[in-house]
């Protein structure tokens, strides 16, 4: 089998991290691996496969010697940097906003739209965490159904935010107990025992951009503008794993039974579907796993093709690393590497 050399930029940070971690979980063919970050991180190690490997500073020169390479650093290291390791023959898997909506650079879910990798120029854009786990479940009924309308609210961990949002839930929780002041930096309220609506800043239409993500997502790799999106994110304390309520109304009916049946055979979901037992998807015990999981699947009442359903995924895995780390699987499978 042949072996890539495979970089992960923004390699200290909390999805990075989890991009090196599933590259090893899933025995990637990685022929060397090359950490890289800030120039003030140069030279700290991580470990991979048993082996301690220093991170090199990313920057121009750095991606010659690479085939592909993971971006978790950010929209504007991305923007600064993925045009300078495409132009140096990387392929580059971006985890940012920089480029999910540009024409000219593919957003992909494996799962949903592998075929849009065939016209990639070295970028290809990984899209929101949220809208990933929602299209990963929704994406069988619509092509037995058609989707017609989205409502979803979403249920944030602060691991979207990144290392800086855990921390500051863990020293909110731990002032609470001591009674102390909680400081409140990195969200504009307290994040402890509170719930945010507002995930990213607010844009003229009243939505936030990360709200507008899924709408713009949503039609971007389903190649459909008129099906109709309506989002609300939240920020809730959790630390991983976002969980989603769901309502769709379809053009042909919708049993709750075809749904399971459908989502219980399709890829990369599983159902966990038994609310008189207690049965139902929940954050705290989906941490680390790489599945879309649905539950609470039920006929909307006051729609006559409606259904609703509760969605959660490890928000750092499925909603990021994984993601990244199978649209290379992918690109391997098709020969397009």
């Amino acid at each position: 089998m042949k072996k890539y050399n495979i970089g992960v930029v923004g390699a200290l940070g909390a999805v990075g991290t989890e991009m090196l971690k599933t590259l090893e979980q899933r025995n990637f063919p990685v022929e060397h691996i090359v950490p890289l970050d800030v120039a003030e991180n140069e030279g700290k190690e991580v470990v991979f496969k048993g082996e301690k490997v220093k991170v090199r500073t990313a920057q121009e020169g750095a991606f010659k010697d690479l085939d592909m390479a993971l971006f978790s650093a950010g929209e504007a290291a991305s923007l600064k940097l993925s045009p300078v390791a495409a132009a140096e023959g990387c392929i580059v898997i971006d985890n940012s906003n920089a480029f999910r909506m540009d024409p000219n650079v593919p957003l992909v879910i494996p799962e949903v739209n592998p075929e849009d990798l065939r016209w990639h120029k070295n970028i290809i854009a990984n899209p929101n965490c949220s809208t990933i786990q929602m299209l990963v479940a929704l994406k069988p009924l619509h092509d037995h159904f058609r989707i017609k309308r989205i409502v979803v609210s979403t249920y944030q961990a602060v691991s979207g935010t990144g290392l800086a949002g855990i921390a500051e839930l863990e020293n909110q929780v731990k002032a609470y107990a001591e009674k102390k002041p909680m400081e409140v930096s990195v969200y504009p309220h307290q994040i402890a025992f509170n719930a945010l609506p507002h995930i990213d800043v607010f844009l003229e239409n009243g939505y936030s951009k990360e709200e507008m993500k899924m709408v713009n997502e949503t039609h971007k790799m389903l190649h459909d503008d008129s099906i109709a999106v309506c989002p609300t994110a939240v920020r809730i304390p959790v630390i991983r794993c976002h969980s989603e309520a769901i309502n769709i109304e379809t053009e042909k009916p919708v049993s709750p039974e075809e749904a399971r049946q459908i989502l219980a055979e399709a890829p990369g979901v599983k159902v966990l579907d038994d609310p008189l037992k207690n049965l139902y998807p929940l954050a705290a015990e989906l941490v680390g796993t790489d599945d879309v999981y649905v539950g609470r699947i039920r006929k909307d009442i006051s729609t006559e093709n409606g259904l609703n359903m509760w969605v959660v995924a490890d928000n750092l895995r499925k909603g990021a690393a994984l993601n990244a780390v199978q649209i290379a699987e992918t690109l391997v499978k098709m020969g397009l590497v």
